[in-house]
């Protein structure tokens, strides 16, 4: 069987097991997925269903342990491996049955500073923006996250791309055995989000920044849905933050993942707003910021996270440290590295 008809075949079935996660939302959920040393104490099981008690299963199940209130927490020696994550099985057992399913617990390794790589760091090692190539860059300089951008194949398959067109193809619009054919300006086969995620997942220290693309057809809640299920499928949550510029679309993921990580984009929400619809914070345009110095302190005053995108030079990235902005997005992250490292 040749590579191309395997790819193709691979996609039809992503197409049709995200369907069924998607029908097939978990019943239980965590309020964190990683631990550390110093953070034993991982999150709280939480259930859609009265759960009289949880029990731990699996091969790891010995690692951790759950208290009467819920807590899940690693013990301290399982802490101390080189491992990068575990895989729990969690099980509930409640008036209407039993519910049971696995997470992913990650060894925190992951990076504090305030480097986001605009589409992965591309511009300055000459590779193709939102490929692996350029993911596996960022990870390799440090940065704190990696942005990326998803669409929607006409056939509900999801793949990375900045602009809705690729070599003038409408990605909405077309098939994922079209699409599959198709090829970066680096070589690369043009990635699917399973693809992305999967990659971003072997390593621990950069965060996978998520944009979900307003759908020009009017399918932004079927993407969205379609995301939230593919990245609890792969049991990605610790890796991944969401952004979108439409509102609707970062409500909604708090909706079916109220513990995600999901910061706005537009630039026309207050932090009040923001609040109070309980997203985590902005993610917005530099322009946007400057004029509305004081959306900084508010923010964070109400605990809300604060992002400034896409900044390229040098004194507009040293006005945004001086103002100690959380994150910036950046098209030149080599240079900001440098900033923040001084």
């Amino acid at each position: 069987m040749n590579k191309t008809l395997l790819f193709v075949i691979n996609l039809i079935f992503a197409a049709f097991s995200g369907a069924a996660v998607s029908m097939a939302q978990s019943a239980l959920s965590l309020t964190n997925y990683t631990y550390s040393p110093t953070q034993l104490v991982i999150g709280t099981i939480q259930s859609k269903e009265s759960v009289a008690r949880f029990t731990l299963r699996g091969p790891n199940a010995a690692l951790f342990s759950v208290n009467k209130d819920n807590q899940l927490a690693i013990k301290s020696a399982a802490t101390k491996s080189s491992t990068q994550w575990y895989d729990l099985i969690i099980e509930g057992r409640g008036e209407k049955g039993t519910q049971r399913d696995t997470f992913r617990l990650v060894n925190d390794q992951f990076i504090r500073n305030q480097v986001i790589a605009h589409r992965g760091a591309w511009k300055q090692s000459g590779t193709t923006e939102n490929s692996l190539t350029s993911l596996n860059n960022a990870v390799k300089l440090g940065c704190m996250g990696s942005e990326f951008d998803v669409h929607m194949s006409s056939d509900s398959v999801l793949f990375i791309h900045h602009d809705p067109t690729i070599e003038g193809i409408e990605i909405e619009k077309t098939p994922a055995s079209e699409l599959a054919k198709l090829k970066l300006s680096n070589g690369e086969a043009l990635p699917t989000l399973d693809a992305y995620l999967r990659e971003g997942m072997k390593q621990n220290r950069t965060r996978l920044i998520l944009e979900i693309k307003t759908s020009k057809l009017g399918r932004s809640m079927a993407l969205t849905e379609r995301v939230v299920a593919m990245v609890h499928h792969l049991k990605a949550q610790a890796w991944v933050e969401y952004i979108a510029f439409d509102y609707d679309v970062c409500k909604k993921v708090k909706a079916l993942d109220p513990v995600a990580k999901v910061s706005y984009l537009n630039g026309d929400k207050s932090p009040a707003q923001l609040e109070a619809d309980r997203l985590n914070g902005f993610d917005y345009h530099f322009s946007v910021l400057k004029k509305n110095e004081a959306w900084l302190q508010d923010a964070k005053q109400r605990h809300l996270t604060t992002n400034a995108w896409t900044v390229n030079d040098q004194p507009t990235l040293q006005w945004f440290l001086d103002q100690h902005v959380d994150y910036i997005t950046t098209n030149e992250p080599e240079l900001l590295l440098k900033l923040v490292s001084r």
